[in-house]
């Protein structure tokens, strides 16, 4: 399961800026995968198909996979005559994570460090809140504008610098888990021997609004979309056990409703049965929280049935999220055996 996913993480590629993401999971699927078809629409997203090996001769629905290429990150919108970065967060981004981080800038990859104001410097009241964004700055040890305008521009892409570490009891920490993973998986199965059609989207722009999700689906036309996903985590230690939404190392997580979607339930079903019959543990989330392309997809043109594999992703949208190696390969299982599934005329209405 993890052949591709460390690659693909280290890899830069915020919302809008997907390309080199696109560029390298393009060569994988023509090159390893032998893919049949392959397009890039107007937004960005990447749709391949691969046939099945065998022709079964059934009028089968048309199942669609998708997971999205992009990550968050920030955008340069100012640079100041001191040579300072101000800039802007693209997604979701908790601004009390970000401070002393490592980045690096646009296409050069030109390093810099997120700063603020020196903690003794800061009054009594600056001390009970955390910074906004426009307090904030990236020094990347320009002495003034004109310096710095020969390393970044207004509008380059700003990524967390962030290593791809395998520790504790089989972890993985890297950058942009979410939603690389889900781009690793469907990689990997596209390698597989097919028993049936499949499209793969992998989409862009997820992380401002499913915005590449809503084209994909509506020019594919899925009968069924399967959304491989990084479902947000809270299972530390302060946090009361009924509310920790997922917890890593308890399986895939199989979507059942969140905020922007609410799941098939005959899918529902036929997922959380073939993990039971085969032995794979499984979760749900304990609180409705987070959303997935899902959202997009479900509501193009007359409707789409859709389902939901993630893996549970402690620390998201931050520098280091960190899942259980174990529940991705649990995941990949899941996600094949689902697929055979539909080839086997058992996820009909």
């Amino acid at each position: 399961m993890l052949k591709y996913l460390e690659e693909l993480c280290m890899m830069p590629g915020i919302s809008g800026y997907e390309e080199e993401v696109c560029d390298v999971i393009l060569d994988i699927a023509v090159n390893q995968c032998h893919v049949d078809t392959v397009r890039k629409d107007v937004m960005g997203s990447l749709i391949v198909t691969k046939k099945a090996k065998v022709q079964s001769g059934k009028k089968l629905p048309k199942l669609m996979i998708a997971a999205h290429m992009d990550e968050v990150g920030f955008m340069v919108k100012k640079i100041e005559d001191n040579g300072y970065v101000r800039f802007v967060p693209v997604g979701g981004i908790d601004k009390r994570v970000v401070l002393g981080h490592k980045v690096y800038i646009g296409p050069d990859m030109v390093p810099g460090v997120i700063g603020l104001k020196a903690f003794h410097m800061v009054t009594k009241e600056e001390e009970r809140h955390a910074p906004d964004y426009v307090e904030m700055y990236i020094d990347i040890g320009a002495r003034n504008r004109e310096q710095a305008e020969k390393l970044v521009s207004l509008g380059d892409q700003i990524v967390f610098h962030s290593d791809f570490v395998r520790f504790g009891n089989g972890m993985i920490k890297a950058k942009a888990i979410d939603d690389r993973f889900g781009c690793a998986l469907m990689l990997n199965l596209l390698e597989q021997d097919l028993p049936m059609d499949l499209t793969c989207a992998f989409t862009v722009q997820e992380e401002v609004g499913l915005r590449g999700a809503y084209g994909a689906a509506y020019a594919e036309k899925p009968d069924i979309a399967l959304i491989i996903e990084g479902a947000s985590s809270a299972d530390v230690p302060a946090q009361p056990k009924n509310t920790r939404v997922t917890q890593a190392g308890l399986g895939p997580v199989i979507g059942l409703m969140d905020n922007g979607a609410f799941y098939d339930e005959g899918l529902f079903r036929l997922l959380t049965s073939l993990a039971d019959e085969n032995g794979i543990p499984w979760q749900v989330k304990t609180k409705v929280a987070g959303g997935t392309d899902a959202g997009a997809i479900q509501t193009s043109r007359a409707g789409v049935r859709v389902a939901n594999v993630s893996v549970c992703c402690r620390y998201a949208h931050t520098a280091s999220l960190v899942i259980s190696e174990k529940d991705a390969d649990d995941a990949f299982s899941l996600v094949k055996l689902f697929v055979e599934a539909v080839a086997g005329g058992k996820a009909r209405k």
